[in-house]
């Protein structure tokens, strides 16, 4: 059988997904998950190539169960009609820092979860991230 990364020499697969949009009470949930065919294209593609993940979200979102297969992980947060501006940092056209304004929960149970809280186990704390640089002359 072959896999994704042998039918054509791929280093890097970008997944991109997320949730639907929504406004006001639309986007109420209280489950906070990617809807199909997000999960299962993660695992899919994640599991046969290395992947770069995009999460296209208004909050964090449950994603731990996926982390594991992920190799990098970019919270695009809702880029609107910027995904250029999303795409010119993952290509190395540019450099960027990012840093979570949010902490980034394990599971919805943990929720309400603050800095400072006695039981603070996040995915990712309040303020994760990273600075990169351009990598091409443009």
């Amino acid at each position: 059988m072959q896999t994704l990364s042998s039918l054509n020499n791929f280093s890097y697969a970008i997944v991109v997904v997320g949730e639907p949009p929504y406004a006001e009470t639309f986007g109420d949930s209280l489950s906070l998950t990617i809807s199909e065919p997000g999960p299962s294209t993660i695992q899919n593609v994640c599991g046969s190539v290395k992947c770069v993940t995009v999460i296209i979200s208004g909050r964090p979102v449950v994603i731990q169960p996926y982390v594991s297969s992920m190799d990098a992980l970019v919270a695009a947060w809702l880029p609107g009609t910027e995904g250029q501006g999303v795409a010119d940092v993952l290509f190395g056209d540019y450099g960027f820092t990012g840093k979570l304004p949010r902490t980034w929960f394990r599971t919805v149970d943990q929720l309400p979860m603050n800095v400072g809280d006695r039981h603070y186990d996040a995915l990712f704390p309040f303020g994760f991230g990273l600075t990169t640089y351009p990598t091409k002359n443009i």
